[in-house]
């Protein structure tokens, strides 16, 4: 039960969210005439300029062909410290302008992009792509060593992750088998590897560091799209809304952005002083199902070991764990307590309706969304090297 105090607080913080996010709304979609984007070449990247030159052509299919970092042809000029009068990597992209939005894809075909720097303290929807439209897809990507410092609405990755306009209109971009590891810093709405997210994340995971004051997540600030079979790990440090995979999760305004986070998890540690949970710190008329927490979760009020605060109770928490152990929690707004030898037993997770499957140390079995060495390990993917 929350306190009158913690109630007013919450209610504090969604006042400031939907302003913020409505406000994200219109911006993203403003300047929507025009004659839309203009065709584009399919690029094959092997240089730091052939990167930037993905701004001149949005609407194209290109392929990362090696590795990128600072000591590839353009780093200086447009990726590292003294690029652009020392602010660093321009994102790719813009929101106000409608052909400058990213609607092609990008195949990193397992590829990374290395030692980004990013110094855009005043600025929003910052990250090495500034917004991913309808039937945008980033996919198959490393974006790691990142130093990031931002406004908000700002990811490693991705900025903003499709949006709807004023007629409620939903446009959604996909990132998929993609990563990103490194420091972000920013003022709200920020996550590892995208800001805000409308759209689609999946078998994605994150190692980094996200300091933010509010609406925080290490793979996701606000999410109102689906995330699946991600994980996160590193640490998340905010004020409120602080989640070690989401912030917040869902939206509601005049109309409802439900967000669902489902088969995921993470072990990151998370500090915050309100809203503050393992997994997601503000759940609203959302989803969270078959997820878990490991991480140390610490906070002064509405602090849980998966969940912060599940508003009034208009979010599903299902099927879902944290360890009460590790996470230094015994209570949460959602989700079922267990020791760390139950997060550790297969039949914890089976008995809950879990596709998962024990396996050997060093094996994996493809044919289950989840694995587990039983009583070794926490439950992870089948695409995921231990």
């Amino acid at each position: 039960m929350k306190s009158i105090s913690e109630a007013r607080k919450a209610q504090s913080l969604i006042r400031l969210g939907v302003f913020l996010i409505t406000a994200a709304l219109i911006a993203s979609m403003a300047g929507c005439t025009g004659d839309g984007p203009t065709p584009s070449q399919n690029l094959e990247i092997r240089t730091w300029y052939d990167l930037d030159a993905v701004r001149d052509n949005l609407a194209g299919h290109h392929k990362l062909m090696n590795h990128l970092d600072s000591t590839t042809p353009g780093y200086t000029e447009l990726a590292g410290a003294m690029a652009n009068q020392g602010q660093g990597w321009q994102p790719i992209g813009a929101v106000a302008i409608q052909g400058d939005w990213f609607t092609g894809s990008l195949d990193g075909q397992e590829y990374e992009i290395r030692d980004l720097f990013i110094n855009r303290p005043d600025e929003t929807r910052v990250g090495l792509f500034c917004f991913v439209y309808e039937g945008g897809v980033i996919k198959n990507l490393g974006v790691t060593n990142v130093t990031m410092i931002c406004r908000g609405m700002s990811g490693g990755l991705v900025g903003q992750n499709g949006g709807v306009d004023e007629s409620n209109n939903l446009y959604a971009g996909t990132i998929s088998n993609s990563y990103f590891s490194g420091n972000v810093t920013g003022d709200a709405y920020v996550g590892g590897l995208v800001g805000i997210s409308f759209g689609t994340v999946n078998n994605c995971y994150v190692e980094s560091n996200v300091t933010c004051e509010v609406y925080v997540g290490g793979l996701i600030g606000a999410n109102m799209g689906t995330v699946s079979k991600c994980y996160s790990t590193g640490s998340v440090t905010g004020n409120s809304s602080v989640g070690g995979l989401v912030g917040q999760n869902g939206l509601v305004t005049s109309n409802r952005y439900p967000g669902t986070v489902r088969d995921s998890y993470s072990t990151a540690s998370v500090t915050g002083e309100a809203g503050v949970g393992g997994l997601v710190g503000f759940n609203w008329d959302s989803v969270v199902s078959n997820s878990y927490s490991t991480g140390t979760v610490t906070g002064n009020s509405s602090v849980g070991g998966l969940v912060g605060i599940n508003w009034e109770g208009t979010g599903t928490v299902s099927n879902s764990f944290w360890d009460t152990e590790t996470s230094g929690q015994s209570t949460s707004d959602g989700g079922t307590g267990k020791t760390t030898a139950e997060m550790q037993d297969v039949t914890t997770f089976s008995g809950a309706g879990w596709d998962i499957i024990g396996v050997a140390l060093n094996e994996t079995s493809p044919m289950y969304i989840w694995n587990i060495v039983n009583n070794v390990t926490y439950p992870f993917f089948s695409w995921q090297a231990l």
